[in-house]
């Protein structure tokens, strides 16, 4: 790896991990410059009390609450992208062993129709193919498959194929009930409001001296913000029209691998 290639790893990785902060700062900005002009016109009528903190604390709770249920889905996804490569090396797999045993024409032909779905696959990852063209390709396997029964093939590899594609397939309309249902609307607009509720809070309460009052609306602001921004992140963990695969979400190395492999039968 030569000293560019190192530099552009580096610069995504660093992008990957503080991406959201980078989102969030703008908002910290704007927080910081509206207490400065509530300080300087003697705006901060409230004072530091229970109930503030109170609210301060129901806040963190659903936040709690919300990162919870979102990381369990979010753990969950990330096999995802493993199990649908395995699958799909099976069938490849299957489909060479049955080529290079028979010579069979239809596993040659199935092969390279693996290479195009996989193409249609990624493309899908990122919006630009629809779910039902995505699983209109994956029936058309039963074609080759009923090729490959007409040929005499085994019907152990020909059932084994048939699994495979189920688990495509019902691995598809997972990825795709995640990305579009979201974790509790609900949910989220409470918290959203509460954050509101906070910040203003903050910027109108009167502490002494300005600057810990400062720093502390900032902390508890940049937090909060943070936290929802990460929440929104992680709950559509396959949302890589906008995002590309950085940030939060799920890598789609096993996929990559998988392409390289494809492009390598060429050669064998």
């Amino acid at each position: 790896m030569n000293p560019q290639e190192i530099f552009v790893k580096s610069k995504q990785s660093i992008w990957k991990k503080w991406s959201i902060a980078f989102k969030v700062l703008p908002l910290v900005l704007a927080i910081a410059l509206l207490k400065f002009i509530a300080h300087r016109y003697e705006l901060e009528y409230m004072e530091l009390n229970a109930l503030f903190t109170s609210l301060v604390a129901g806040t963190i709770f659903l936040i709690g609450f919300l990162i919870t249920g979102v990381l369990s889905d979010y753990k969950e996804s990330e096999k995802i992208p493993s199990e649908i490569t395995a699958s799909l090396k099976t069938l490849f797999d299957d489909a060479y062993t049955i080529y290079k045993s028979k010579n069979s024409d239809t596993a040659l032909k199935f092969i390279e129709f693996q290479k195009s779905f996989l193409n249609s696959l990624m493309d899908w990852f990122y919006k630009k193919e629809r779910t039902h063209s995505l699983l209109n390709k994956i029936s058309l396997m039963n074609d080759f498959f009923v090729e490959l029964d007409k040929e005499g093939i085994q019907a152990a590899y020909i059932i084994r194929m048939k699994n495979e594609q189920n688990n495509i397939r019902k691995i598809i309309l997972r990825i795709d009930t995640i990305r579009d249902t979201d974790f509790i609307g609900s949910a989220y607009a409470i918290v959203e409001a509460m954050g509101f509720l906070t910040g203003l809070g903050l910027i109108m309460i009167r502490i002494e001296p300005f600057y810990a009052s400062l720093f502390l609306t900032l902390l508890v602001t940049f937090l909060i913000t943070y936290m929802v921004f990460l929440i929104k992140d992680l709950d559509n963990p396959f949302d890589y029209n906008h995002n590309g695969e950085s940030g939060t979400e799920i890598s789609l190395k096993p996929i990559h691998d998988l392409e390289l492999v494809l492009k390598e039968f060429k050669s064998l």
